[in-house]
């Protein structure tokens, strides 16, 4: 019998990520669903179905999760159909972006070159900021990929 928790908590999942990071409401869905669904490769006709979502708000939630390169799509021979699901290193992807922390880094030092008074200390802090995660998220995907290790190896038992 369904109970429902699957929607509730991809329900959860999209309040969840818009109150934390910004994202529309629907995206966060989309996430949440993807981490419960079963099978874990969906059609956005079955994702909206199952969301009791339209398949244009879905569409445009996985466009968004797709250029991030959260989600992969495949197309199973003889489908005409795509399928999406979340990336298997969503997470890991997550932690260990270098270029964006670069980026970070970069633009302060673009604004210390030229800033004067005040706004010294806070590009100042931005830039040992994203120092601060070039140099400690190699040691934490590390630790993660141990954790993750870990996590699969218990469910394989």
């Amino acid at each position: 019998m369904d109970t429902g928790w699957d929607l509730e908590f991809a329900d959860d999942a999209g309040r969840c990520f818009a109150r934390q990071y910004g994202l529309p409401p629907m995206t966060g869905r989309v996430i949440g669903w993807l981490l419960v669904c079963d099978p874990a490769a969906q059609t956005i006709a079955q994702i909206a179905e199952s969301l009791q979502a339209s398949r244009t708000g879905v569409t445009a939630a996985a466009r968004q999760l797709e250029d991030w390169s959260w989600l992969r799509r495949s197309r199973t021979a003889g489908e005409r159909v795509d399928r999406v699901r979340l990336h298997p290193e969503v997470w890991s992807r997550l932690l260990d972006n270098q270029s964006e922390y670069a980026a970070l880094g970069v633009l302060a030092r673009r604004g210390l070159a030229t800033a004067g008074g005040e706004s010294r200390v806070r590009l100042a802090e931005l830039a040992a900021f994203a120092e601060f995660l070039a140099e400690k998220m190699p040691g934490l995907v590390a630790e993660w990929q141990t954790r993750l290790d870990a996590v699969h190896a218990g469910h394989r038992r």
